[in-house]
């Protein structure tokens, strides 16, 4: 049997994607190698504490609403599968993910224990191979997540320990002075764990350290792995090195010597001994079960596949893509890379997988063609939207309108959008230049909240209505409204985009 969809691993998006497929009675299985889904939260992250947030209280019983807060919960119509129903705290553990997955995954086409050795591909079929099976599909998505550490080209890299394997009890580093090359949330996470015990620690990166606080890219580094850094400025015999790893050699006495070259000192080169070095530079995407016929190109420094706005291949028509993988469509900027972003990215998915192959049109609704009501229409949705608010400037909510009429489509990837006649497109976006202002320097002045004119330099998450039109953005309006610090869009913006809507029409 030929399936019209064979997804490739069962974690958090793979049960999305089957999730929306099984709902509409498409053809699909799931292929896990594991004995149960998301496998990668047994191991990650080492400590066993997210950094997805858990917001279970937040004053609104508005379902759409909540999840601007709850980072954790799949996509579904059913409010026990809900992520507060398997843990209160803010900060959950792995353990109770694996446990909500597993629920979530009841009733699903899943063939566990199914690890994928190969996949080929020949006139339009491609051919996935297990060890104990042969399966044939018209598309194949893969989301097997990065499941490869990423180990950069530094010489004697292969000395290291590394963060997938490494010992996360503190004791095994009494007393040691240790080396953690990266300058992330899995390098920082390691280095808490180990203040207690370790006599010297050092974090090093060829890049400055970038707090998630002030990009608002949450994969930067986050407060609660940052206690490190404090000790650092507190003079603690710990620090954090701006530079590179040049080279990297065993000692006789078993130790480690590196070669280090200084980002911004005077002192270019220098020796330092340690007794452990531990690789943290993050993971990357695992190319080797596709062989020349079905291998998908690569993209930064060969660690995601290289995607169209479509999430598909670039070069192997019928490739698609869903969860972390898809980042490489908004590296470092946006949240592709995590469940409260990739969920919307998957129904996005799906939504073109239906139109492509199924002729079912992006789902939308009529709306009067009038200012007043497209107006009301797109302040309604961005008071509740979770999928704009978390997928800032990737996202879109778009108002078409064509012979007299419109139509509202809700959670456009940007990208994907078409040449329409008359479009506006609705994003939240953090205004130009955000990620290089300090939100807590009082000195720095805040662009006033009814400041329209100057609300494109704003640092905080604002609405955004684009006009485009055959393609071309000719148009844009600003509400310059905080939606960090307010619920719901307030009166006075309701004229001025209105205003805005009629001029346009």
């Amino acid at each position: 049997m030929t399936h019209d969809y064979l997804i490739i691993g069962a974690g958090p998006a793979g049960l999305q994607l089957a999730a929306l497929l099984e709902r509409d009675g498409h053809d699909y299985v799931v292929l896990e190698a594991g004995d149960a889904p998301g496998t990668f939260f047994t191991r990650y992250p080492r400590h066993r504490t997210l950094i997805s947030i858990n917001k279970v209280w937040t004053g609104s019983d508005d379902p759409e609403f909540n999840l601007r807060a709850d980072w954790n919960s799949l996509l579904t119509d059913d409010p026990a599968l809900l992520f507060k129903n398997y843990s209160r705290r803010y900060f959950p553990a792995a353990d109770d993910l694996v446990r909500y997955l597993a629920d979530f995954a009841d009733g699903l086409n899943i063939r566990f224990g199914e690890r994928v050795r190969r996949v080929s591909r020949s006139e339009g079929v491609f051919t996935v191979e297990t060890g104990a099976e042969v399966f044939t599909a018209r598309r194949v998505v893969v989301a097997t997540g990065v499941s490869q550490l990423y180990v950069p080209p530094i010489e004697g890299a292969r000395l290291c320990e590394r963060y997938d394997t490494v010992s996360v009890d503190p004791e095994d580093f009494v007393n040691q002075r240790v080396l953690i090359i990266g300058k992330g949330n899995s390098a920082f996470e390691t280095a808490d764990a180990l203040v207690e015990t370790a006599a010297v620690l050092h974090v090093a990166g060829p890049h400055s350290v970038r707090l998630a606080w002030q990009t608002h890219y949450v994969g930067h580094l986050r407060a609660v792995n940052n206690n490190f850094l404090d000790t650092y400025q507190l003079k603690s015999q710990n620090a954090v090195l701006d530079g590179t790893v040049e080279r990297i050699t065993r000692r006789d006495d078993g130790g480690f010597r590196i070669v280090f070259r200084y980002a911004r000192t005077s002192e270019r080169l220098r020796e330092i001994d340690y007794d452990r070095i531990i690789l943290a530079t993050g993971f990357r995407f695992d190319a080797s079960i596709f062989d020349e016929s079905a291998r998908p190109d690569l993209a930064v420094n060969d660690r995601f596949p290289a995607q169209t706005p479509a999430f598909e291949s670039v070069n192997v028509p019928g490739l698609y893509f869903a969860g972390t993988l898809t980042q490489q469509r908004d590296f470092k900027k946006s949240t592709n890379g995590f469940i409260h972003g990739f969920r919307y990215g998957v129904r996005a998915l799906h939504r073109i997988l239906r139109s492509r192959y199924h002729d079912i049109p992006w789902p939308s609704s009529p709306v009067d063609a009038s200012p007043e009501a497209i107006t009301d229409a797109i302040v309604a949705r961005i008071n509740v939207s979770s999928a704009l608010w978390q997928q800032f400037g990737v996202l879109a909510d778009v108002v078409t309108v064509q012979d007299g009429a419109a139509r509202y489509h809700e959670e456009v990837p940007v990208a994907y959008l078409g040449p329409e006649p008359l479009a506006f497109v609705v994003t939240l976006e953090y205004g130009q230049g955000h990620d290089q202002v300090d939100p807590f320097d009082i000195t720095v002045p805040r662009i006033a909240e009814n400041d329209a004119g100057a609300a494109h330099r704003a640092s905080y998450l604002h609405p955004l209505v684009r006009v485009r039109r055959d393609g071309d953005v000719v148009a844009e309006h600003h509400l310059a409204e905080n939606l960090e610090n307010h619920w719901n869009i307030p009166p006075v913006h309701q004229e001025p985009l209105a205003r805005f809507i009629k001029g346009v029409l």
